[in-house]
């Protein structure tokens, strides 16, 4: 029976770990940068690991990106079976026992880090951030997605398509736009404002295609 890690890389390749409040210090000393992270917004529907269940969210959930086309933790070094950061690694990777799961399932969904707490100190990032979440917020597209799929043949239907497409657009334009004025770099673009509507609206069986049909 296992009793201690044996760093087997198994957890690692099953995807990046939810960061907490202990996490903190780990952003702020640049030991994961902004590039290697990525939100799951407030309502955005998730995978809760623990429940086994798709469910909305009730806070930001920052996460550690996966590699491109893999579940892999971007930390995960394949070649050498190790994780990169394990002297500094996050608190879930810290109190995962594969064999004994009791400490995970117990602070797996409490303090988690959220943007606020790391950026609210920082106005104009912040007033972005806030900016694009009173436009794009899961909640208005989860209330427009539910008429669209529930009044399909009448003018309520009609509006909240039109109300949809503005938010899409919306979420399209200011990504590119803050990307375009040199505020944003694109590799941080997923951790300051979440994954693009286009990726995550299969969640609310949307499916909305930009104008050259992606």
């Amino acid at each position: 029976m296992i009793e201690n890690c044996i760093r087997c890389g198994t957890c690692c390749k099953k995807g990046g770990p939810s960061l907490h409040r202990n996490d903190t210090e780990l952003v702020e000393n640049g030991i994961i940068l902004a590039k290697h992270l990525y939100t799951i917004r407030k309502g955005e529907t998730a995978f809760d690991n623990v429940k086994g269940v798709l469910i909305p969210t009730a806070s930001d959930i920052i996460k550690i990106k996966s590699k491109k086309k893999s579940q892999e933790c971007i930390f995960f070094d394949q070649r050498e079976n190790r994780c990169k950061i394990y002297a500094k690694r996050p608190i879930e990777c810290r109190v995962l026992k594969c064999w004994d799961t009791r400490e995970i399932e117990r602070i797996y969904s409490k303090n988690r880090l959220v943007r606020k707490e790391l950026f609210f100190k920082i106005k104009w990032l912040w007033e972005l951030i806030e900016m694009h979440e009173e436009k794009c917020s899961y909640e208005k597209v989860r209330h427009f997605a539910k008429d669209v799929n529930t009044e399909a043949v009448n003018k309520k239907s009609d509006s909240a398509v039109e109300k949809i497409l503005d938010i899409f657009q919306y979420d399209l334009s200011f990504r590119s736009l803050v990307v375009e004025k040199g505020y944003i770099k694109p590799d941080m673009l997923d951790f300051l404002f979440g994954r693009p509507l286009l990726q995550t609206q299969k969640i609310f069986g949307l499916k909305v295609k930009q104008r050259d049909g992606n």
